[in-house]
């Protein structure tokens, strides 16, 4: 909740926020946002890099208030910019009071750009905002107010383009940008754009002795070494790893990396240059840790966890996944999400993928990996929304369940680019059924975070393979569930044109509640469209269509209640959400419970019991923040805000406005 508590009694005092009043006296309380720290760590060796590390440190001190100074370092995949801001990190994190934030863009990025919303969602997150707004120029507002007041650093790594820059800039502090593409665009913002240039011979040399010792080699063998590798710290350190495990001494190294076999191409063919400095090191991993590097080639995403590792049938998976950490293959994942998560470098990703191209289990190892996450997906639904109409049959069998709905919502999100990524990879391989069934648990997600851009690309994929799989009913809700992001973003006629190509297939269906869905989908447009009356008849032909269905009922009598409301009808939809309540409380449904309240509370609005409302809007806030229901509990924010200032209430409407970072009126 943004930092802050919900009104709480406390020893005669009230708790509003950060503010504790009681009697004459008022206590001001520091906001408890919390501190990221998303830079993972440095490396034990570093090396060299003076002259950028003084850039960075010059740049602290020319930080001016409300404006963010920007240090671009541009170069070759695997030269080291990742490390370089890590170790300025280790070196100077203190000089951040208000944490450190960081962002792969390649995770977010799809279909030619970059989802800056999901970016700023996800820096919201770690602060510990737990109302995320909904759209990009509001998460981006929240964004800059939250970092007006705290000196931060920003690291956005994989740039391709100054204007995926310009869209996550904080209102101060320094923002640190990799990438391989020049990027003069950025010198228009006042940014300093430096190429980091492969290590210098002598740096290399002072790199291996760091972690080789004198005793092994001659100076010109390691300086031999640093040539072969070209410099890049990323193929040093590979080659480093079987140095030291004893597996390879430098004179057998520097056999293997001049035999013409491997000798592909220099840095004119990054890939190529890749190849030849990681396959030495591939070759020597053990059986478990060359399945598991397999793995991260098969997988179409850019993590790979133990959880994924065992499900795919990796032995031994916890060991190989230490073993690619400690021959850098591996980096840890820091971020909020549940569990340990892992992730390659782009271009070790991309040699690994070459490995395992040609291997002939890759379709079964990449059905596996499907497989597990629309099985993990599908728990996630099931837990996160409980018992509504699907599909599916019950799936996710034998994999781990989650401890609570915040958590699955929480593995969601953490997951969103490899899940997004599997849908792909799925169509691509004509598994029709996992695609539709995939998406259909992916409601959970899109749904509560608004991931439009996902949403709307992998249910287009829905679609198709839900044809593709003779499947009318799949066709219904994928096309229903495309509809309702267009509705949500206010693209009405795109809504109205799946509702309606959905409709022509109904009568190929024996579901009566995928009518329902289609009714319901109609009536929330007419409502938008300003025909509450027409609204209410749809909604009562989806109730007819789940009769029978508790949760089906209870939903659109919700609906029902909200357009009687629209239509002036507020003491009908009174009586409507009684009976709702009933039978939510009867089947324990907790998600309906947590929604009834805020439409009880428009009703006793427009009755004008407006002390009713601020009741019943906030069950709404209590309930929604037990169930991690973010949206919900920002919507009844507002209008408790509204209402305070209907009634000429401070109190609470300083307590919602804090809630929802707003600046006093």
């Amino acid at each position: 909740m943004d930092g802050y508590e919900v009104s709480n009694s406390l020893s005669g005092a009230v708790v509003h926020g950060n503010v504790i009043q009681g009697g004459n006296v008022t206590v001001q309380l520091q906001d408890s946002l919390r501190t990221p720290h998303q830079v993972r760590p440095s490396r034990d060796f570093f090396v060299n890099r003076e002259r950028e590390l003084a850039t960075l440190v010059a740049a602290i001190g020319r930080v001016e208030e409300r404006r963010p100074r920007i240090v671009a370092f541009t170069g070759l995949g695997g030269v080291g910019k990742t490390e370089l801001i890590a170790h300025f990190v280790s070196r100077h994190g203190s000089l951040f009071p208000g944490g450190d934030l960081y962002a792969d863009l390649a995770a977010y990025r799809h279909l030619g750009g970059v989802d800056l919303s999901e970016v700023l969602a996800g820096f919201l997150r770690e602060f510990g905002v737990a109302d995320v707004p909904g759209t990009l120029p509001e998460r981006a507002a929240r964004f800059r107010t939250i970092t007006a007041e705290r000196r931060v650093l920003v690291f956005l790594d994989n740039v391709e383009h100054a204007a995926e820059v310009r869209g996550l800039l904080p209102a101060g502090g320094l923002v640190v940008v990799a990438g391989r593409r020049r990027l003069p665009g950025l010198r228009l913002d006042g940014a300093e754009v430096l190429q980091l240039d492969p290590l210098s011979p002598a740096a290399g040399v002072e790199l291996v002795r760091c972690w080789l010792g004198p005793g092994r080699g001659t100076d010109q063998e390691v300086a031999e070494l640093v040539g072969f590798c070209d410099g890049l710290p990323l193929a040093l350190n590979a080659m480093g790893y079987q140095l030291l495990d004893g597996e390879l001494e430098i004179d057998q190294a520097l056999a293997e990396l001049s035999d013409p076999a491997h000798r592909l191409v220099s840095l004119d063919n990054e890939e190529g240059g890749i190849d030849r400095m990681l396959d030495p090191v591939v070759r020597r991993l053990s059986p478990h840790a060359k399945a598991l590097y397999h793995l991260v080639g098969v997988n179409p995403g850019p993590f790979v966890s133990a959880e994924l590792a065992e499900a795919a049938g990796i032995d031994r998976a916890s060991e190989g996944l230490r073993e690619l950490r400690s021959a850098h293959l591996l980096d840890d994942v820091v971020d909020d999400g549940p569990g340990r998560r892992f992730r390659a470098h782009d271009l070790v990703r991309l040699h690994a993928r070459g490995c395992a191209r040609e291997l002939p289990e890759r379709l079964d190892l990449l059905a596996r990996t499907v497989g597990y996450f629309r099985g993990r997906a599908a728990l996630a639904d099931t837990l996160v929304l409980g018992d509504r109409f699907r599909l599916q049959e019950r799936s996710g069998e034998g994999l781990p369940g989650f401890t609570d709905k915040k958590s699955a919502l929480g593995w969601l999100r953490a997951e969103r680019a490899d899940l997004r990524e599997v849908v792909r990879a799925a169509a691509e391989q004509g598994w029709h059924g996992e695609v539709w069934r995939l998406c259909e648990s992916l409601w959970a997600l899109y749904h509560s975070d608004k991931n439009y851009g996902d949403w709307i690309e992998t249910h287009r994929l829905g679609v198709e393979s839900a044809q593709w799989d003779n499947r009318p009913d799949a066709v219904i809700r994928m096309r229903n569930q495309l509809a309702r992001a267009h509705y949500e973003l206010k693209e009405y006629p795109l809504a109205v044109e799946q509702v309606a190509m959905a409709s022509e297939i109904l009568p190929l269906v024996d579901e009566p509640r995928l009518s329902g869905v289609l009714y319901e989908t109609d009536g929330l447009l007419c409502l938008a469209d300003g025909r509450p009356e027409r609204a209410v008849e749809r909604f009562v032909l989806a109730r007819e269509a789940n009769e029978g269905d508790p949760h089906g009922e209870v939903v659109q009598d919700y609906n029902i209640a909200q357009a009687l409301i629209a239509a002036g009808r507020a003491a009908e939809a009174i009586g409507v959400l009684d009976g709702a309540a009933a039978t939510a409380e009867r089947t324990d449904d907790e998600p309906m419970l947590m929604r009834l309240p805020l439409v009880r509370a428009r009703a006793y609005r427009g009755l004008g019991d407006l002390e009713s409302a601020v009741r019943c809007a906030e069950e709404c806030v209590r309930r929604a923040a037990e169930l991690g229901q973010l949206a919900k509990e920002r919507e009844a924010h507002r209008l408790l805000l509204s209402l305070a200032e209907e009634l000429g209430d401070a109190t609470l409407a300083a307590r919602s406005r804090a809630w929802l970072g707003e600046p006093e009126a």
